[in-house]
C-alpha cells in the first residue's frame, strides 16, 4: 500500500470525483478507493436483512454517542481499525457476545458449588445469568453470574442443594451492552 504524506492537493478532500474515485477522511486520513460499481436488480432478502440490522446499528450508534457517558466509554477502545466512538458502537451493534467456555466440574450440586463461564464480546459482555433446570423442567435455581477481574471469566455460586443431577439442564445466556445474546445449554 503506497502512503502519501503532506500533500497539500488531497489534504481534507471528501467525496466521488470524475465517477471513479472516493475519497473519505478517517482518523485524521484521507484514504483514497475506487467508486463502487453500478448494482442491478432488486437487493436479496439477505441484502435486505443486512441493510435493516445496519440501519438499526446506525440507530442504536447514534444513540450512544448523543449520551456523554455512553460516547465516552466507546471511545475508550478507539483504535487504528475504528476512527470514532460511533464506529466502534455499530460494530458492538452488529455482534453479539460468543459463550466461549462452560465449566461445570466445581458444580456437582451442592450449595456454594461454582460454575465457571468465559464469554467474550467485541466491546463487553455486560451480564452472564445461570439457569438450572431438574430432568423435569422444574427450575432448581437462577440467578446472575459475578464477573472476574481478567474480565473473561464469571462465576455463578449455586445457593440450592440439588440431589439428583441426571438429566438436569444448565443454561447459559450472556448478554452486551445493546442488549444482543449467547444462549447455551448443558446437560448432565
Amino acid at each position: 500500500m503506497a502512503r502519501v504524506k503532506n500533500n497539500i492537493v488531497t489534504q481534507g478532500l471528501s467525496g466521488m470525483i470524475g465517477g471513479t474515485l472516493v475519497f473519505r477522511q478517517q482518523g485524521g486520513r484521507t484514504i483514497v478507493s475506487a467508486a463502487p460499481g453500478e448494482t442491478t436488480g432488486e437487493p436479496s432478502a439477505a441484502q435486505q436483512a443486512q441493510r435493516q440490522r445496519f440501519q438499526e446499528a446506525a440507530v442504536y450508534a447514534k444513540a450512544q454517542i448523543s449520551d456523554p457517558a455512553a460516547k465516552a466509554e466507546y471511545a475508550t477502545r478507539l483504535d487504528g481499525r475504528h476512527g470514532s466512538a460511533y464506529a466502534i458502537a455499530v460494530a458492538d451493534f452488529l455482534k453479539a457476545p460468543d459463550i466461549r467456555e462452560i465449566d461445570l466440574s466445581r458444580y456437582a450440586g451442592k450449595k456454594g458449588d461454582v460454575i465457571r463461564v468465559r464469554a467474550t464480546d467485541d466491546f463487553k459482555v455486560v451480564a452472564v445469568r445461570v439457569r438450572i433446570e431438574n430432568g423435569d423442567g422444574s427450575l432448581v435455581e437462577e440467578g446472575a453470574a459475578v464477573q472476574q477481574p481478567n474480565a473473561l471469566d464469571w462465576l455463578y455460586t449455586a445457593t440450592t442443594a440439588n440431589a439428583d443431577l441426571n438429566g438436569d439442564k444448565i443454561t447459559i445466556r450472556a448478554s452486551d451492552q445493546p442488549g444482543h445474546f449467547d444462549e447455551a445449554t448443558r446437560t448432565l
